[in-house]
């Protein structure tokens, strides 16, 4: 796409940044290791673009004008912008291959950030871009190659993949699980930590384990995600429903105490959600080596 007449160009704007907080073309020049004639050009050129004065001349200073103070401050996010998104490209450090994945957080970091390392090993020419998502992915319209999520969250016309089922158990610290297993009366007694995204989700443990009649208002603190819900599971303030992926680690170092071998079953499994389409030669690589296991 051609750039428009009046639209200015990356050093024009680099210019006007550098003389509005610098003062003179002289002090902007060095900052830009360019020379101050080159710098003047570059305002001169920029004013007459857009048809404004950018500058006022005050006793050897350039004092920004109206329409300057109005255009300098879009200057320095577009500038900004540009230089993210240089460093963003940069940090891929030439690798082949750029694979951008929407993947939920706490899933991420449970389960497939710990196995990366093995697929960086195998396909070292891929470089991976992982953004938290936790709403269905829509191919056409975002920047996303595929999608770790729940397969539910799958809109038609993608292909999914199962990668890993999960059961709900009942969880907390040692310090209020005591020893051994609980039964549901004694689990009743305990601060629940409760999903503010998942309301019923101790009355259907409750209704699994044969608590009937279940407790009719369940004590606890209340958070929106699994990722909140651990951390305080941990922290001591109360049991809580967590899926078995995520309190491994924690079960295994003694963090977290199992309370109930009533389990529940997870909503969906987590899956590869990718575009119904051939896909590119990194996406086949993470997609073969995800169906091996994805071993960590």
């Amino acid at each position: 796409m051609n750039r428009a007449r009046h639209t200015p160009t990356v050093a024009e704007l680099s210019a006007l940044v550098a003389c509005a907080r610098l003062g003179t073309a002289a002090a902007a020049a060095e900052t830009l290791g360019l020379t101050p004639s080159a710098v003047s050009r570059s305002i001169r050129g920029l004013e007459d673009r857009l048809g404004v004065a950018l500058f006022a001349r005050r006793r050897q200073r350039l004092v920004l004008s109206d329409a300057g103070r109005a255009l300098v401050r879009d200057a320095e996010a577009i500038l900004g912008q540009i230089d993210a998104s240089a460093r963003m490209v940069m940090a891929f450090g030439g690798s082949g291959a750029v694979l951008r994945l929407a993947v939920l957080p706490t899933f991420a970091a449970a389960w497939l950030i710990p196995r990366l390392a093995d697929f960086a090993r195998i396909a070292p020419e891929v470089s991976l871009d992982l953004t938290a998502e936790l709403g269905p992915v829509d191919f056409d319209a975002g920047p996303f190659d595929a999608a770790i999520q729940r397969a539910d969250l799958a809109r038609p016309g993608t292909v999914v993949t199962p990668l890993a089922a999960e059961r709900l158990v009942v969880v907390a610290a040692p310090a209020l699980a005591g020893a051994g297993l609980l039964d549901p009366a004694a689990v009743a007694r305990l601060p629940l930590i409760q999903q503010s995204t998942r309301p019923r989700l101790w009355a259907d443990w409750f209704a699994a384990a044969g608590a009937v009649p279940e407790p009719a208002h369940p004590r606890g603190p209340r958070f929106a995600q699994f990722g909140m819900i651990l951390a305080a599971a941990r922290a001591g303030m109360g049991a809580a429903i967590l899926p078995d992926i995520f309190v491994a680690e924690a079960l295994a170092d003694g963090s977290l105490a199992l309370l109930s071998q009533t389990a529940l079953p997870g909503p969906s499994p987590y899956a590869l959600i990718r575009p119904d389409r051939e896909p590119g030669p990194a996406l086949a690589r993470l997609a073969a080596w995800l169906e091996t296991g994805a071993p960590g």
